[in-house]
């Protein structure tokens, strides 16, 4: 800012003092600000303290704003760049690889008095549980909107996840300086497909190349920036004529909102009489609260244009954590009833942790908002999650991959620590004294899936290890291990979210792993009856071995198990050795008949055999039980059964006829639509596991990326014989395989 420059009038209190005291005044004297690292920081109470979730569609400018933010406010030392991987809170190498925000971040800028913590989260859906807790930390929403695309799958995702947490929302325009950039069509889509209560507070002088400054409602006048500042300077001018008739429609536009949200002002504004600035401010931070309005503004991150002003207006109109309501938590371990917790600092303490994440050398470094009470470096704290002690060594605060250590954080304050015994993600962190447990982030559930091994074999212990240890950082990444089809299974939200843990596995722990097509669990049943022998003998020269049974298979309704009858009379077959064949039948039935899967709902009867008094023993007689099942078994007309999924699709209307060809396409079956609240239908349906593979991303392809779904386990249908048939090919196609290579 050039020296002499009138700061706007809302960097002012309404004594005319300036705000910008200390390191976040910019420096007059120069073109460009020298940021000031704090040596140590100051206290901030929670009156003074904004927790601003930034959110949006990937690429929307989120992460160089939050960068910039950081900057001017003079917290952050640098500027940063997405295209050489510097900025603040993209600092993991999977983020500088790829160019986009994969984890929940955390920096600050101390502003006017005020430290407002910025929690950057990523755009793309597939690491949408990182927006979602960045959000469960925070107490507003700064939603970014592309001018150049617009609103669009993740805007729409991201707005609805805030409302749904009751945040206050205000809406910035970012990329004002693209080709294509248009703001008022951006506005328009807003308010199309968002909320019809978004309003403008600032508005722009030019856009794309042209785009050179902004005109502020409330002050009423024009700021316009120097080309290639890389502080944001700018000089205050009043409205431009030729801009004249678009500010007047837009103030006009602003008063009569924020008029409309409050009787008192409502009555002043129809009697002519003129809403001051103070007013104005005041009306709409009390209706964003409430969810009546939502702001917005532009910026050029770039170019630092708007970027003041905006912190300005987080400190303004964002409420503190003090005003926010209180939460309700469960007292004690046990949680067997309720107490409210408030932001203050004299009242036991409570934290929620909201992230996790795994440093080399460091181990876990642990995220967490205080949410009531004062917490100091060394003090230990209980985890009532985990009915264990902890800790808080090296307290710190974030601003980036970089953390500077703290003395003490207060009720509503954001920190984090290191190398916590056994505290993860939504564990509460509190006191022995006063044990509760916070209300827990509802992190979306996994959809897709893939089988995973490890590229080399004496690597598969160290691939559980790390494993497990992905989902202590992501509860939205799971694993397990399936026995029937002996193979492990990873999930996440996409495709995107599995190779970038399969990345993070190969960096962290050293293992590197190949992804497939799980197995499906199929079984087998018998649709028919049958009679047969079993019949078991061995001569080695010394003691034999003899067994001989005689049973009766059929079918039993779907759901009904394995049924076993005796029906020995006249002791044909000893009585000891009778389990020994129940033991057989089963045995053999795990094998399977058609494709080597489990055959189920079947009963056996064994109603005749005979032994020998020498020869026979238990082993014989087991032998018998699995010969007989394998001569019956093929007579009783066996099938083959699939997994069935129900499946709840929800889906924009525009797309229905699409979502439901292509569930009809992989042998679903539709059982009914209904509308869903909000807009779009709700298709509900049966369809096998294994037409489901990748189900997630072809719904994103069909809809683009608008439309949802949920399965749940339904039961086992009768397989159709081509379907099945493909299936026994490639089962015998296997175990030749396997064969060939013993």
């Amino acid at each position: 800012m050039k020296a002499g420059t009138t700061l706007p009038a809302f960097f002012f209190s309404p004594a005319g003092e300036s705000l910008l005291d200390g390191p976040q005044a910019p420096n007059q004297a120069t073109e460009s600000i020298e940021p000031v690292r704090i040596a140590v920081m100051k206290e901030y109470k929670a009156a003074d303290i904004r927790n601003v979730a930034v959110v949006g569609h990937g690429a929307s400018g989120k992460t160089t704003l939050v960068d910039a933010l950081a900057f001017v406010s003079g917290s952050s030392k640098r500027r940063g760049s997405i295209k050489e991987g510097t900025t603040l809170t993209d600092h993991t190498p999977e983020e500088i690889e790829r160019g986009y925000s994969i984890n929940v971040s955390c920096g600050f800028a101390e502003w006017q008095g005020v430290k407002v913590n910025l929690i950057d989260t990523p755009g793309y859906l597939d690491f949408q549980g990182d927006a979602i807790a960045g959000l469960a930390a925070a107490d507003g929403a700064l939603c970014v909107v592309s001018s150049t695309a617009g609103v669009e799958v993740g805007t729409e995702k991201m707005f609805a996840a805030a409302m749904a947490s009751q945040d206050p929302v205000l809406f910035v325009v970012s990329l004002m300086d693209k080709e294509h950039a248009d703001f008022a069509r951006t506005y328009q889509q807003i308010k199309d497909r968002l909320t019809g209560k978004v309003i403008p507070v600032e508005i722009p002088i030019g856009q794309g190349a042209d785009f050179r400054g902004v005109m502020n409602l409330f002050t009423r006048k024009a700021y316009l920036y120097k080309v290639g500042s890389r502080s944001g300077e700018y000089q205050e001018a009043d409205i431009p004529a030729p801009e004249q008739d678009v500010f007047d429609r837009y103030y006009q536009e602003l008063i009569e909102a924020i008029s409309a949200t409050d009787d008192a002002l409502l009555e002043r504004y129809l009697e002519g009489a003129e809403i001051g600035r103070d007013e104005a401010i005041t009306g709409m931070k009390e209706a964003m609260k409430r969810g009546d309005l939502f702001p917005l503004f532009c910026v050029s991150a770039d170019h630092m244009i708007g970027v003041a002003a905006l912190l300005t207006e987080l400190v303004q109109l964002m409420p503190s954590a003090f005003e926010m309501e209180e939460l309700h938590a469960f007292k004690g371990a046990e949680g067997d009833h309720t107490v409210e917790i408030h932001a203050v600092d004299t009242n036991p303490f409570a934290a929620l942790v909201f992230k996790t994440h795994s440093e080399p050398h460091i181990g876990d470094v642990s995220f967490f908002r205080v949410v009531s009470g004062r917490v100091t470096n060394g003090q230990e704290v209980f985890n009532a999650t985990r009915d264990g002690a902890e800790k808080l060594g090296h307290l710190s605060v974030a601003q980036g991959k970089d953390r500077i250590e703290v003395p003490a954080l207060c009720a509503g304050d954001i920190g984090c620590v290191a190398k916590l015994r056994n505290t993860h993600t939504n564990d509460t962190l509190s006191t022995r004294e006063h044990p509760v447990r916070l209300p827990q982030i509802h992190f979306p559930e996994p959809l897709v899936q893939f089988a995973v091994h490890a590229t080399a074999r004496h690597d598969e212990e160290k691939l559980q290890f790390g494993l497990h240890r992905l989902h202590d950082e992501d509860p939205t990444f799971e694993t397990h291990y399936n026995p029937e089809t002996h193979q492990t299974i990873i999930s996440g939200l996409g495709e995107r979210h599995l190779e970038v843990a399969m990345a993070r596995l190969k960096r962290k722990y050293g293992v590197s792993a190949e992804l497939g097509r799980p197995r499906i669990a199929y079984r087998e049943t018998l649709t028919g009856k049958g009679e047969g022998q079993g019949r078991h003998k061995k001569q080695t020269g010394g003691r034999g071995q003899f067994g001989d049974c005689w049973i009766r298979m059929k079918a039993l309704p779907r759901g009904a198990g394995y049924r076993f009858v005796d029906q020995i009379v006249g002791g044909v077959i000893p009585s000891k050795f009778i389990p020994a064949v129940d033991k057989g039948i089963q045995e053999s039935a795990a094998r399977g008949v058609l494709a080597g899967y489990p055959v189920v709902d079947f009963e056996v009867e064994l109603f005749d055999g005979s032994y020998h008094s020498v020869d026979s023993n238990e082993m014989s007689f087991k032998m018998a039980g699995i010969l007989a099942f394998k001569t019956v078994a093929p007579k009783c007309r066996p099938v083959l059964l699939e997994p069935i999924d129900e499946i709840t699709i929800t889906t924009p209307d525009e797309y229905l006829g699409d979502v439901m060809g292509n569930l009809s396409s992989r042998r679903g079956q539709i059982l009914g639509t209904e509308s869903a609240n909000g807009g779009g239908t709700i298709v509900r349906g049966l369809a096998p596991q294994a037409e489901l593979h990748l189900y997630a991303t072809d719904l994103n392809s069909m809809t683009h990326g608008r439309g949802t779904f949920t399965r749940r386990f339904h039961g086992y249908e009768q397989m159709p014989p081509e379907a099945a048939n493909k299936v026994i090919e490639e089962a015998a196609k296997e175990k030749k395989e396997e064969v060939a290579e013993e």
